[in-house]
């Protein structure tokens, strides 16, 4: 299936909304960092650099964490702020890791006018690095698909430790 195959099919049946769930709880620990975004230049990959802090978006079916099928934790690729819990990803056929869940108070999101249908982009709460967009078509329970960039990400596997935080 092709990227806009789904973007179109999306758009022609209204699914694109704003995510449903509040992505800020009063009860929430994460703090975000104002590291300016030419800092990150050099500590990520030029690519993970382009697609988190210019909101570029690498190729379909290019990253290893595709087939990612371990138990762990993925992890904002700038700051290492876990995201994502191992356990909430799905194969979605879009060519992007894709996860119906995220880790409470780790994402903040905006809308997307880039491509003129609206879309919801998300980001690391912390560093606000770009990460995807979510869509209303994901499994249950959620019914949401937070598809991902791949450079965007690094995979900690189960038992083993989580890096520090960066700033």
């Amino acid at each position: 299936m092709q990227r806009r195959d789904v973007l179109l099919g999306l758009a022609a049946t209204g699914a694109l909304t704003l995510a449903s769930r509040p992505i800020w709880a009063e009860d929430d620990t994460v703090t975000a960092i104002d590291t300016p975004k030419e800092a990150w230049k050099g500590r990520v990959s030029d690519e993970a650099w382009d697609v988190l802090f210019r909101e570029a978006t690498e190729r379909p079916f290019t990253s290893p964490l595709n087939d990612e099928k371990r138990p762990g934790t993925f992890i904002c690729a700038a700051c290492y702020l876990p995201l994502f819990d191992a356990k909430t990803k799905y194969k979605s056929g879009t060519g992007w890791p894709s996860f119906y869940d995220y880790l409470d108070g780790a994402l903040d999101t905006k809308r997307d006018f880039k491509l003129i249908i609206p879309r919801t982009e998300y980001h690391c709460a912390r560093c606000g690095g770009h990460q995807g967009h979510v869509f209303n078509d994901g499994p249950q329970p959620t019914g949401k698909r937070y598809c991902n960039n791949g450079v965007a990400l690094n995979f900690v596997p189960e038992g083993d430790k989580l890096p520090e935080l960066r700033s």
